[in-house]
């Protein structure tokens, strides 16, 4: 019944079609900065993308306005800051977010200084969906931390039960099918991590007898882990599948769903195949299995898939394990240079390029840079060589360059223009990309000049 009702509720939802949602709100200590709206591409990759941006303006304001055809997890993003919050579409919200002094981090590094948004909805009731899920976080987290022997060691499955039940009565027909699926998966990744039922009822309960949510964070957070490494490791009837072998084949998409048809568990056509593309996505990097014949698998998948939502993941797929891979475009940049000048990666066009990120506070990246200056001084006729300083001050890069009057190459400052760092997967400084003629990565990353870079120039230039 349970299952039959989300189904309707989704139908309803999908003839809606897409509506205009509203994002406005206060950011004080942010004027001036942008302010983006990320979301994911789906919610397996987890590949984000940008719904919307603005500014925010001389008084801390700003607008948001986009278009959505479902409810989605999202993030307001403030440089590297993020909160999340859940939107609907159609529906306009009034946010403020905490004041943060945006100036305080003296340098840019993402994966240790960002923070979180202290975000609020104004105006928002009990029953919206942002405070439903607050309130029911809160309620899970302390009964996680009041009970984690009972569950993890104890596997005390009646705990877990009253649990359920609590939270049905605290929550009673709400009428938000995103929330009752939220709090129902969410509930059942507990019964996953303790373990306190089989993988058979754990599927028959959570996956196989109902429809697939793509877009619901906790349905999809308890797929990922439930699934992961199913095929070759989890299923007594699958893992030692030759999946070198089926893949090889003419027909290697075929070949594999009609072989996982021998787990029951995978009966379900459109499951199954997610949950193939799910494992074939770890496969990738384990040395095993060719790249090139799982990439023709999604590939297969993109263009044979009986299913819309699996056909968009697959290409999804490929996305995202070729970003940045040999052969594919570099992402665009326009950027100042030390003259104030605006620069842009096309601008080389018809020249290979190598790119390198750094700052000023980081001490190997200024040893490279010193030995990166003869490597330019031999090859600055045949190629360009471009620096991207992601210092929070542009005098900063400025007074550096300035002291060092051989480094003549093109040197340009990050600025506000943090999404690049993301564009290239800058998780470190140094990190250097090496690009050919047509815009187009030959190496990433690129050796360090301490270690080879110049033997991959050499190998590009004189192939």
């Amino acid at each position: 019944m349970r299952s039959i009702l989300i189904s309707i509720l989704l139908i309803v939802s999908n003839f809606l079609g897409a509506q205009t949602t509203k994002i406005t709100g206060t950011a004080p200590g942010a004027e001036g900065r942008r302010i983006e709206l990320v979301g994911y591409t789906d919610l397996l990759t987890l590949m984000e993308k940008t719904l919307a941006q603005g500014t925010v303006d001389s008084a801390g304001a700003f607008t948001l306005t986009f278009s959505l055809d479902k409810t989605v997890y999202a993030f307001l993003n403030i440089e590297f800051h993020r909160g999340e919050l859940f939107l609907e579409p159609g529906k306009s919200y009034h946010v403020t977010i905490a004041p943060m002094n945006y100036n305080e981090m003296q340098e840019i590094n993402p994966y240790s200084e960002s923070q979180s948004l202290g975000i609020q909805i104004q105006g928002n009731d009990s029953l919206e969906l942002n405070a439903l899920i607050q309130s029911f976080n809160k309620d899970y987290n302390a009964f996680v931390l009041e009970h984690f022997n009972d569950l993890y060691r104890d596997k005390d499955k009646a705990k877990l039960d009253t649990f359920r039940v609590r939270m049905a009565r605290k929550f009673p027909g709400k009428g938000n099918p995103y929330f009752s699926s939220y709090t129902w998966y969410k509930t059942g990744s507990l019964e996953q991590v303790a373990n306190v039922m089989g993988k058979s009822p754990m599927v028959k309960k959570y996956f196989s007898d109902g429809p697939i949510l793509y877009d619901n964070i906790e349905y999809m957070d308890l797929f990922r882990e439930f699934f992961s490494k199913y095929i070759t490791t989890t299923s007594r009837l699958l893992k030692f599948l030759d999946y070198n072998g089926l893949m090889n084949k003419p027909n290697g998409y075929e070949a594999l769903m009609k072989a996982l048809e021998a787990d029951t568990l995978l009966r379900k056509p459109q499951l199954r195949e997610l949950v193939l593309m799910r494992d074939m996505m770890e496969m990738y990097y384990d040395p095993q299995y060719k790249p090139e014949a799982i990439l023709s698998f999604f590939a297969a998948v993109q263009k044979d898939s009986k299913f819309p939502q699996n056909k968009q993941i697959a290409e999804n797929i490929i996305r995202a394990l070729t970003r940045l891979s040999h052969g594919t475009p570099a992402p665009a940049f326009t950027l100042t240079d030390r003259y104030r000048k605006k620069v842009s990666l096309s601008d080389f066009r018809g020249k290979p390029v190598l790119v390198g990120f750094w700052t000023t506070y980081c001490q190997v990246c200024l040893s490279e840079m010193e030995l990166l200056k003869p490597i330019v001084d031999k090859y600055h006729d045949r190629m360009a060589f471009i620096s991207i300083s992601a210092d929070k001050e542009f005098l900063k890069m400025l007074y550096f360059i300035n002291l060092k009057k051989g480094f003549s190459w093109t040197f340009l400052h990050l600025g506000n223009e943090t999404g690049l760092l993301k564009d290239y997967d800058v998780k470190s400084f140094p990190l250097f990309v090496l690009i050919d003629g047509q815009g187009k990565i030959v190496r990433y990353p690129a050796d360090l000049p301490d270690s080879g870079l110049e033997n991959s120039i050499e190998k590009l230039l004189n192939p």
